[in-house]
């Protein structure tokens, strides 16, 4: 990589003629919007998509929008969605196969064409999340091919972070507010009495290239240190932390700590943690047919440990019981996902506490098996 550029300053004007160019290379451009009552990653076409003016309250098992007077785009929250949506669909065709006449199948793999995507808005703890599915799937002996192809021709812009949630820990995490890497743009969002814009820092060629299609100008070494100062802030005002220790050691010491059956007792095993979580990656298939049998299609789609049937064996499930379950999920989350990959598999979103119907809290869950370590 070359990249020289030094960081720049655009306004609203520069961030919509920042979409139109990304719409003219021809790609698909995603970006938070509010629909529905929550803010969601969505297709954009203009910056009048954004969610100006939309902040977030989170707590555990609650999300709310609330308006905000000062008109920011991305002073809000991870919201239901991450990036895995669109990068490892919840649900996509891998073949069909059609009976001839003569009694023999004709099978056609599904290789559809995939978009050129454009990620509007990344915040740190989800390029991170990206770089981690980046390692799961593509980084190994077995790849997905689907996620390569659309992963290869995405272009992140990231959001770094000025005012985190009540739920966010990912500065305990090494994730975040800042971005450090992974990304091809890094926006902060800056309002204050100088004007609403966004100080632009460049990842990588890709990015330089693309800050020359739109209207700019030089970032002020004052800018560019209130941008520093604000992320850094955040730091210091995160929501939640996970406890300082080795997760990966109090998970493999608390296998059969009594906080389990606490957990178990509240724990719905709905999987909506599973199902938000911007790194969880397995997946199941499914067969299709028609009512004559003639057609039949394979599908892929997202399956959770928290699913009875995830385990499932010839003589029943090997994880029946809640707290199984949920002790499978959060140790491999913490613990032997470094094992497989080399990292913790948890990037501080929050979104798993935020989206518990019974509002169960990962830092909490950590902080107490620690805390029974301890005894």
């Amino acid at each position: 990589m070359t990249v020289t550029t030094e960081a720049a300053i655009i306004d609203r004007a520069g961030l919509d003629a920042l979409i139109k160019a990304l719409i003219a290379q021809g790609r698909t451009v995603i970006g938070p919007a509010v629909r529905d009552g929550a803010i969601v990653l969505t297709h954009i076409t203009t910056d009048g998509d954004l969610p100006y003016g939309w902040g977030t309250e989170l707590e555990a098992g609650r999300y709310r929008l609330r308006h905000r007077d000062d008109g920011a785009a991305f002073a809000h929250s991870a919201g239901p969605q991450s990036w895995k949506n669109f990068l490892h669909p919840p649900r996509q065709k891998l073949w069909s196969a059609e009976r001839r006449p003569d009694g023999s199948l004709n099978m056609v793999e599904a290789r559809p064409e995939q978009p050129r995507y454009a990620f509007l808005g990344v915040r740190p703890c989800d390029l991170r999340a990206i770089a981690i599915q980046d390692r799961v799937l593509t980084g190994g002996r077995f790849t997905d091919r689907g996620y390569g192809e659309r992963r290869t021709g995405a272009l992140l812009i990231a959001a770094e972070c000025t005012e985190p949630g009540a739920t966010c820990f990912c500065s305990s995490m090494g994730t975040g507010p800042a971005a450090d890497s992974g990304f091809d743009l890094a926006l902060t969002e800056m309002i204050d009495a100088d004007g609403h814009r966004f100080v632009v820092r460049v990842g990588s060629d890709e990015g330089a290239s693309l800050l020359t299609e739109v209207p700019h100008r030089p970032a002020t070494e004052r800018a560019v240190s209130a941008a520093r100062t604000a992320v850094a802030e955040a730091a210091d005002r995160m929501g939640r932390s996970m406890p300082p220790v080795s997760l990966r050691d109090l998970m493999g010491a608390t296998l059969d700590a009594e906080r389990w059956n606490d957990v178990a007792e509240r724990c719905p095993t709905c999987g909506n943690c599973t199902m938000v979580c911007p790194t969880c990656f397995c997946t199941t298939t499914e067969e299709v047919t028609d009512l004559t049998g003639d057609h039949a299609e394979r599908w892929q789609r997202w399956d959770s440990c928290f699913d009875l049937d995830f385990s499932a064996l010839h003589c029943g499930p090997v994880r029946s019981s809640g707290r199984s379950r949920y002790r499978q999920w959060l140790t491999h989350k913490l613990g032997t996902w470094y094992d497989q990959f080399g990292s913790s598999g948890c990037v501080g979103c929050g979104r798993c506490i935020v989206w518990c119907p019974v509002g169960i809290d990962i830092t909490e869950e950590a902080a107490a098996l620690d805390a029974e370590a301890r005894q």
